[in-house]
């Protein structure tokens, strides 16, 4: 799975833009927040997840990986598909799906396009249980941070035991890693890596 581009931003529509990355120019689908933020001709980092069908293959890119995680988790109730997640990513940011998911908060939910009611009772009564109550955010994705921080690492081409020192070093240090963002620990482990 392509897990994440970074590129030139050839050009940008409402809802996708073409990244280049090594002289080949791809097709990432985007809610139209996040479209709107890029700027032609400046690099664009995004994270991403491949959708492949039998007729295609769609590639969607998000700012953060939470994005990216709720997208897919969306996607897991009955009857919503990667237009509707995308477009509940579109209008609402992710904090707030998760905690109207979490509260039982249909009503917010309606408002997304092609959801509609059922559709909003559907989604809070397979997804409630999946996030967390007081937080409104994802355990599942809170307990990935060291394997994604480790992955990060290792892609940066440092050993793995580098990488795994690295991550402890960050544990250590902030024990409120989880709830940081994979960017912000990435920081923490180069920075603690330069000091030794």
């Amino acid at each position: 799975m392509i897990a994440s581009l970074t590129g030139v931003v050839k050009s940008v529509t409402a809802q996708s833009a073409v990244i280049e990355v090594g002289g080949v120019g791809i097709l990432v689908q985007l809610t139209s927040r996040h479209g709107a933020s890029l700027v032609v001709g400046r690099t664009a980092s995004l994270h991403t997840t491949l959708l492949v069908r039998e007729d295609s293959l769609t590639l969607f890119g998000f700012e953060s990986i939470e994005e990216r995680a709720l997208f897919e988790l969306l996607q897991t109730v009955t009857g919503i598909g990667p237009k509707v997640a995308q477009s509940a990513l579109s209008i609402y940011e992710s904090q707030e799906i998760q905690r109207a998911i979490a509260q039982e908060n249909s009503g917010l939910l309606e408002k997304i396009p092609g959801l509609g009611k059922k559709g909003a009772a559907r989604l809070v009564l397979e997804l409630k249980d999946k996030v967390s109550a007081t937080t409104g955010s994802l355990p599942s994705i809170k307990s990935e941070w060291r394997d994604q921080l480790l992955e990060a690492l290792t892609g940066l081409g440092f050993s793995s035991r580098e990488s795994s020192d690295a991550v402890e070093s960050v544990n250590e240090q902030y024990p409120d890693a989880s709830d940081r963002s994979l960017e912000t620990l990435l920081k923490f482990a180069l920075q603690i890596r330069s000091r030794k």
